[in-house]
């Protein structure tokens, strides 16, 4: 198996993806064991992975198409359902009536963080970074949500309606016309 054969499927590039992944599924397993902890160092190793997939990507020419769409589905693990599933079950819910509210609010961010990473697809070409991402990146919005879950956890917002509030906006954000500078 050669790891800088671009068309090798388990290429280097690839197989730090497929670390992203994982650390996504295995956040999620965490999550639903009430390991919030565990579940956030997962979830910020996903995040240097990502980083370095495309680094390790551009720098031995292993940009391929697969690699773009795994990158894509890895980040809607780990910086889409992961932070969101963390942040809902991390709330406390008074009523049924405000888990469902919550719930769907959650879901329309989950839906928006698809329709950036699918449009983001549509528009890149392998290989090449543009100089500004057009919204707010994934990863970007995994950050906004777990601060809102530090915010949560240390009583600086004790409203799960706020923070409802506030991922609505994050979600709107990810597919803004808000210009941020690529790394």
């Amino acid at each position: 198996m050669n790891l800088f054969d671009k068309h090798n499927h388990f290429n280097l590039a690839n197989i730090i993806t497929f670390g992203n992944i994982a650390c996504g599924v295995l956040a999620l397993f965490f999550i639903q064991k009430g390991e919030f902890f565990t579940a956030i160092i997962l979830a910020w190793i996903a995040g240097a992975l990502d980083i370095a997939d495309g680094k390790v990507a551009r720098k031995f020419g292993l940009s391929t198409e697969f690699g773009i769409q795994v990158d894509s589905f890895a980040d809607f693990l780990s910086f889409v359902i992961m932070p969101s599933f963390l942040l809902f079950y991390a709330l406390d819910k008074s009523s049924s009536f405000q888990e469902i509210i919550l719930g769907v609010i959650f879901i329309f961010y989950i839906i928006s963080g698809l329709r950036r990473l699918v449009d983001f697809n549509l528009k890149v070409d392998a290989g090449r970074v543009s100089k500004y991402f057009e919204g707010v990146p994934t990863p970007l919005g995994a950050i906004l949500q777990w601060i809102l879950y530090l915010l949560y956890s240390y009583h600086i917002i004790n409203s799960p309606w706020i923070i409802g509030v506030l991922v609505l906006v994050i979600a709107w954000s990810l597919n803004s016309k808000i210009k941020i500078p690529h790394p």
